[in-house]
């Protein structure tokens, strides 16, 4: 029996990085994961890791900009299912400019898939959790929003417009149907250097990388962590960084 049997959890992202760490997590804690993410390969490849060793997992290509792929990964759990317990997004891009620069098309980019992607989960999971009478939203942010720097003015924008986003969606479902928790992770070994279209940037940002960056199973394991709490504690916000971050 593990921690989570009586979980189900979607997952934007979740064909790599932080996305993927945190459903084999997850699944191997005994939750039922549904995967979302564009790359249908690496995606049907991560359900049938998890199922070979035992675990729940279905796989729903989506891309967070479309709303309706949202309503379809929420619709896939319930009727694969039953329902759905947790909806983590995980879904985010980086390409990281000076604003100089005026690489707008990135701007946009980043606005569609780390703020209106997270809406459009809470569009489609948030009925399902309203009619089930509970429901929790774990959104990844990112420490960037909590120490502003050169070159992510709009990425950190787009991740403290989820932040107040995430507090207000608390603030009005304090009738204890509706749970919300953002994580912000620091540097974290993942793909989020390759969005980057400034080589500078991109070498700096790899350099980092190379140096400290966490293995994404820490923030999975914050996630679980957050998931694993009784109903009644609500765990709102939580940054991990690694130690030597500045």
């Amino acid at each position: 029996m593990g921690s989570l049997d009586d979980k189900v959890v979607a997952i934007t992202g979740a064909s790599s990085g932080i996305g993927a760490a945190t459903a084999r997590r997850l699944a191997a804690a005994g939750a039922a994961v549904v995967l979302g993410a564009r790359r249908t390969e690496r995606l049907d490849a991560l359900a049938e890791e998890i199922r070979a060793t035992g675990g729940r997992a279905a796989a729903v290509t989506i891309d967070v900009t479309r709303a309706d792929d949202l309503h379809r990964l929420v619709e896939t759990a319930r009727s694969t299912y039953g329902r759905l317990d947790v909806l983590v997004s995980s879904a985010g891009i980086g390409p990281i400019s000076t604003l100089s620069s005026r690489r707008s098309a990135d701007w946009e980019a980043m606005v569609d898939v780390n703020l209106r992607g997270v809406l459009h989960g809470i569009d489609a999971a948030l009925p399902v959790f309203e009619e089930q009478g509970r429901g929790h939203f774990v959104t990844i942010v990112s420490t960037a929003g909590i120490k502003i720097v050169p070159t992510m003015a709009v990425y950190a924008g787009t991740k403290n417009a989820v932040r107040t986003l995430l507090e207000g969606l608390r603030q009005e479902s304090t009738d204890g149907r509706v749970k919300t928790t953002a994580i912000s992770p620091g540097y974290v070994a993942t793909e989020f250097g390759d969005s980057v279209t400034d080589p500078a940037i991109r070498a700096q940002v790899g350099q980092g990388m190379a140096e400290f960056a966490l293995d994404p199973d820490a923030v999975a394991r914050t996630v679980e962590f957050c998931v694993d709490q009784p109903w009644e504690v609500e765990i709102g916000e939580l940054s991990i960084r690694p130690t030597v971050q500045g």
